[in-house]
């Protein structure tokens, strides 16, 4: 197992304002990822899905450890990441690269491309003079569908499709065993989206990297993942190879997300959804499962006690006290 996590916590404090204080209102803890539990295989894609808010981006920066988390566990290849120093983590990096959503920002307007390429790799000491640089720049420009000629210039002087190309280069610069791409293709037009995506699959191909891919779009994570984890308010509900799961779907909360998806052929009927309300609050979250008033298959149980995420078989697992 390449990445396991477990029990992976994130509350944040919200102490309101200073009115709050002076009444002695109780602090409030918004629990953006609470005790979600998942894995990955080498060289297999894990698609994080989930609607806007519910965890994905907090959990991959939990898991590069850009922000600590409140509890839980972070394995690579059986080592506690939690439990490295600031000096070891540094080391670790190398071996898990992030690509973010934006590539209007994630890109150091003052710097040409050779620089933002180069540096990972000078930090690291992998490339130790600038001709070794600059020939494996050359190289990662080439793989990742750019020429020789992008290499002095400027990210504003690049399409938005390039510079996330660019941001992809410079994540595979310092060789890397699991990349994070948190909606990689969200802020992309759908042609550009599609080629991004070919992009990831021809070089996982490769290099023989491993993928954790955060999207809220079910196509995107339908087509470039292996396994599938749904997440709905800072929880994981289902879990599943990407096949199964999407042929049939176990978990309510999945099933009116396959249902949302608008159907291309207008001569069959619009499904029916099957949730009602609104998204639950992960603020103080009331104790039981967080898709209570909201389930069509809701009972007593459900508003009392939470359900664990189990094993159904065929490799899934399901957070549901009546399947």
């Amino acid at each position: 197992m390449l990445l396991e996590v477990r029990g992976l916590t994130k509350h944040f404090r919200l102490n309101g304002d200073i009115y709050s204080k002076i009444a002695g209102e109780k602090t409030q803890l918004l629990k953006a990822v609470d005790g979600i539990d998942f894995h990955i295989r080498k060289g297999e894609t894990l698609g994080l899905v989930g609607e806007s808010g519910c965890g994905k981006s907090t959990t991959a920066r939990l898991v590069t450890r850009l922000i600590e988390p409140t509890a839980g566990e972070v394995r690579l290849k059986d080592e506690d990441l939690l439990a490295f120093s600031s000096k070891r983590m540094k080391e670790t990096r190398k071996d898990i690269q992030l690509v973010f959503q934006d590539p209007y920002s994630s890109l150091n307007p003052r710097k040409t491309i050779m620089h933002i390429l180069s540096r990972p790799m000078e930090i690291h000491g992998l490339a130790r003079t600038w001709a070794e640089r600059r020939e494996k720049v050359l190289d990662l420009l080439q793989r990742v569908g750019l020429s020789a000629e992008h290499i002095d210039r400027y990210p504003h002087e690049f399409s938005g499709g390039q510079r996330q190309r660019i941001a992809i280069a410079r994540a595979l610069s310092v060789d890397p065993e699991l990349v994070i791409g948190d909606e990689p293709v969200s802020a992309l037009d759908v042609s550009i989206q599609a080629q991004i995506l070919n992009l990831f699959r021809d070089l996982q191909e490769e290099f023989g990297l491993t993928y954790l891919f955060i999207a809220h779009d079910l196509s995107v994570i339908r087509h470039i993942s292996d396994r599938v984890a749904v997440m709905y308010v800072g929880k994981i509900v289902e879990t599943g190879p990407a096949a199964a799961l999407f042929e049939n779907p176990l978990h309510p909360y999945t099933k009116a997300l396959l249902a949302a998806v608008p159907e291309a052929d207008p001569g069959k009927a619009p499904p029916k959804l099957t949730l009602k309300g609104e998204v639950s609050t992960p603020i103080d979250p009331p104790p039981g499962c967080r898709l209570c008033g909201r389930c069509p298959r809701e009972t007593a149980i459900c508003a009392q006690i939470e359900p664990p995420l189990v094993d159904v078989g065929g490799d899934r697992q399901v957070a549901c006290h009546n399947l």
